[in-house]
């Protein structure tokens, strides 16, 4: 849901925001200026744990800000291997923090209350390393450098001199400020949440804002909903890729400033608190970062469906008529969702009892779950302000709500006056979860859908119930503010020194969300923990899912923050129906993988307007592989189910029947996820990061290391320029297509209104089904192995995977006896072709009756007549099928095809190891 009609909110926020902003850059000094002369080293000493600690001293006072805090204490530590942590806090006085007990760390020494100094003679520039990183320091000023150990670059040095143009450290209680050299050939990717209008690839001097806000993703370069201040750095030192990662676990709004040469914060809170990850590639750079931050939590199978939803289905009766329309259009459908259509009155834990009766509903419900359908509801975190209300009630007698001057602090959204929980509060935690499962049993709800956790707020200030008046009235638009209100202006919290670069505008950090002199629970200002709103919301819904039915739950949240990907997965927000948000939405999706959130995707056909019935078409052919595939539309939109368009049907068939077959690939890919953090849809660089030529690629991705899903993303276009990097690529929709890409090559191919290009790389083993209308059907068809080796190889090795388990369980792991992993191997040697598994845990895949029917071999020079299959010791022969392939690109100087084998009928079974051996 969109917090207003986009066009609206946008139109009025540039108004408003514009009057701001000339205040605005009165107040802010140029961000050119260099602040103070920065801090000296005074002391310096080993710590029991193996890190080191020191103290450092301000050189020169100022007041630009603010007053300088006089003393610091820096605590550096190699956590592990490839993980360095930089400490910096004041030395004498608790600051805020991203609390420990929502994101699990080590913590640092306490602070000492007896300060030991050293004689400034006795410090010099000293080293600290592990096998991986090295931490080096300048005394005066103080600057810290950090550099890989096994090729010497530096990887971060925050050392400024007067021919750099950033300044030294500064910290003062609402302004710190620290930079870090580049070299120019740098290319970063990260530091969301924003719609990048350049690519994946960070874009020197475009603006970097991290504040979670609810503007709509249609914003470029603006501070969206999540708050992820990490970025990857990856460098091509003479054909060798390096790449490492950069996190500061700061939850304070910042500004970052990336000018190419230079990366600087600006952060109006909290504390530096730096981590480091070595990689080397771009997986163990995710791998560490979320081996930190916690992994990506795992979803269920169904969740890999095709999700439907729309805000305005008024009633039962038209959900009911969704669903049945894509069974008639023979369109998969998993999940059908309801935004805040069925509740009474916009009201949370509700039923509207007129056009959502309960009883219609849950035989609906009944119907649907027969089948293996879902269903997701919202929940927006604003508890309506209405005595009558059951859960307003309990939230007031528990004492769940963030505070404003010792009252619930009050504010407006669709229900008109709430409240919002305070979901740092162990209490409020246990009233939400209270409130789910009652909710639960009043409709048996699949999961949850979390929006508006920015927190998003009709208003702005400190508001009161209008006397003598409804509101919202009823009649006009439900976004327009309705309450009685004054702004805040008079704490330094509501109006801090510097203004970051708020909504794009510089707009004050309280507008249209929590004041943020209102306080959490233990005192905790909002100005604070603002940016974890949705983070803390995630966590305390997981928990209330998870205790509920001991089911593994799904969470859909707008707003998120480091750690999110633990609990929930996310979409992208309000897209518009555009070619240029269809480009946009790629990139997004890549940066979120990064961000260790990998189930995410955007709204297809986008949020708004109307999309032309060739954008539905293109749109689908990308959102069919997204990890979360969902078309969700505005209720001011007129209706775009995929089954409205004939045409917009049919490359709905094609590109989701793909999708339906790849399930079990997605679903490894999930449990990869879940024990590694790697993302599900990749940039090509993940796999290819030797090859320059694909760092700064937006417009096609991977799915895993080697599935590469190029789209039409231009009005009219009938063909697409695709890069193919180095080596072979297969046609996944028709095997018998065959680019091969000697060093890198741009390769235009047909794509045709209904037709996305998909290839599939050399040395992989790809498991599929056979797909379904629901992936509870589609799950039980037998499975096929395609095999690929690069074209005519005489020697070559290809190899896959596959992860099957009891998706209900809350844990995704092996060991559990509700679990199977298989190893695929493939060799050819010598005119020998051998295919194998190895099985780990085969009894779930035993018990499931799952068989393999089929195994595509691609990429062989020769034929076969017949191969030997052994199972348990028991041989048998089958015959094998050749047909020539097709090369689209590349075939070169090769005077015979290639050929692929295909055999047939094999009735294998999944949860046994088998070989096969044959000669060509």
């Amino acid at each position: 849901m969109a917090s207003l009609n986009p066009l609206v909110t946008l139109f009025l926020t540039y108004i408003l925001l514009t009057l701001f902003h000339c205040v605005a850059e009165q107040a802010t000094p140029p961000k050119s200026t260099k602040i103070g002369q920065g801090y000296r080293l005074i002391s310096i000493e080993d710590a029991p744990n193996g890190a080191i600690t020191g103290l450092l001293q301000v050189k020169e006072k100022n007041d630009i800000y603010g007053p300088d805090i006089p003393l610091l204490r820096f605590y550096v530590k190699h956590e592990t291997e490839n993980r360095l942590r930089v400490h910096i806090t004041d030395a004498k006085n608790q600051r805020w923090e991203v609390p420990y007990d929502l994101l699990p760390r080590e913590k640092p020494p306490t602070l000492k209350q007896n300060i030991k100094r050293l004689n400034k003679n006795s410090i010099s520039v000293s080293k600290y390393s592990s096998s991986e990183l090295v931490f080096s320091y300048t005394p005066d000023p103080f600057s810290f450098a950090v550099k890989r150990k096994s090729n010497g670059d530096t990887i971060f040095d925050s050392n400024s001199n007067d021919s750099n143009s950033f300044g030294p450290l500064v910290f003062k209680d609402q302004y710190l400020e620290i930079s870090t050299k580049l070299p120019k050939d740098a290319s970063l990717y990260g530091l969301g949440e924003n719609t990048q209008p350049h690519g994946i690839k960070l874009y020197p001097n475009d603006p970097y804002t991290l504040y979670t806000t609810d503007v709509a993703a249609i914003a470029l370069n603006t501070d969206l909903y999540g708050s992820h201040p990490v970025y990857m750095d990856l460098r091509n030192e003479g054909g060798k890729p390096y790449a490492h990662g950069v996190l500061l676990l700061n939850s304070n709004g910042m500004d970052v400033f990336y000018k190419g040469n230079s990366l600087t914060y600006k952060i109006i809170g909290g504390v530096l608190d730096f981590y480091f990850f070595a990689g080397p590639t771009p997986l163990n750079v995710v791998d560490q970062y979320t081996s930190f931050i916690g992994r990506p939590a795992p979803m269920p199978y169904w969740a890999f469906g095709f999700h439907q939803c729309r805000w305005g289905y008024h009633n039962l009766s038209v959900v009911e008529d969704v669903v049945e329309n894509y069974k008639k259009a023979k369109i998969p459908l998993d999940v059908i969702w309801n935004d805040d259509d069925h509740m009474d009155g916009h009201k949370d834990f509700t039923l509207n009892p007129i056009n959502y009766p309960r009883q219609k509903l849950l035989n609906f419900l009944d119907r649907i779950h027969n089948i293996g359908m879902k269903y997701i509801v919202i929940i927006d975190p604003g508890i309506a302000v209405n005595t009558s209300y059951g859960v307003y009630q309990r939230g007031m007698a528990n004492d769940v709500f963030i505070k404003y001057e010792g009252e619930p602090f009050l504010a407006q959204v669709w229900p008109g006056a709430v409240y919002f929980p305070d979901f740092l509060n162990p209490k409020t935690v246990s009233w939400w979860g209270d409130e789910i499962r009652r909710f639960h049993e009043l409709v048996p709800v699949d999961g949850l859908w979390i929006d508006m956790n920015e927190a998003s707020n009709f208003c702005s200030g400190k508001c009161t119930i209008p006397a003598g008046k409804v509101c919202p009235s009823g009649t006009g638009p439900g976004w327009i503010c309705c309450l009685d209100c004054k702004n805040i202006t008079s704490t330094r919290w509501d109006d801090p020194p510097y203004k970051i670069n708020a909504s794009g505008l510089q707009a004050p950090i309280g507008f249209k969300t929590i004041a943020t002199s209102a306080v959490h629970y233990n005192g905790i200002l909002e100005y604070d923990a603002h940016s974890i709103y949705g983070f803390s919301q995630s966590i305390a819904t997981h928990k209330a899912l998870q205790g509920l039915q001991g089911k593994r739950p799904f969470i859909l949240s707008r707003s998120t923050y480091v750690g999110s990907g633990k609990y929930a997965a996310h979409w992208t927000g309000d897209n518009q129906g555009t070619w240029e948000n269809l480009r946009y939405s790629i990139s997004t999706m890549l940066n979120f993988g990064i961000f260790g959130v990998p189930m995410v995707g955007s709204d297809i056909c986008g949020f708004y307007p109307q999309p032309t019935e060739e954008l539905c078409n293109r749109w689908i052919e990308v959102g069919a592989f997204y990890p979360f595939s969902r078309d969700h539309a505005n209720y001011y939109s007129p209706r775009q189910e995929l089954y409205q368009w004939e045409s917009v049907a049919e490359s709905a068939r094609n590109a989701l029947g793909m999708r339906y077959k790849l399930l079990p690939y997605l679903y490894t890919l999930n449990y990869e996820a879940h024990i590694s953090g790697a993302p599900i849809a990749r940039p090509l660089f993940f796999s290819f990061p030797t090859y320059a030529e694909c760092y700064g690629l937006s417009t096609q991705f991977l799915l895993g290391s080697s599935l590469m899903i190029s789209p039409v993303l231009e009005q009219g276009k009938k063909e697409v320029e695709a890069l193919f990097p180095p080596g072979t690529w297969y046609s996944l929709f028709d095997l018998t297509q065959v680019i091969v890409s000697k060093d890198g090559s741009n390769v235009t191919l047909d794509a045709p209104l209904h037709v996305v290009n998909v290839h599939l790389y050399q040395n992989t083993i790809l498991p599929m089904q056979q797909g379904g209308m629901i992936s509870k059907d589609a799950r039980m068809t037998p499975f096929s192995l395609i095999v690929t080796f690069p074209a005519g190889a005489s020697e070559g090795e290809a190899k896959g995977n596959l992860f099957l388990d009891d998706d209900e369980l809350p844990e995704m792991k092996l060991g559990n006896g509700y679990s199977t992993y298989i190893d695929f191997h493939a060799s050819v040697k010598e005119g020998n072709v051998k295919v194998w598994s190895q099985v780990q845990e085969g009894k779930f895949a035993l018990d499931k009756g799952w068989v393999i029917d089929t195994i595509h071999v691609l990429g062989l020079n020769g034929s076969g007549a017949t191969a030997t299959i052994e199972v348990d010791g028991t041989l048998s022969n089958v015959t094998i099928d050749i047909t020539e392939q097709n090369y689209l690109y590349g075939q070169g100087d090769r005077k015979n095809n290639t050929v692929m084998a295909r055999m047939k009928g094999l009735n294998i079974p999944v949860g046994k190891s088998f070989s096969m051996t044959w000669k060509v």
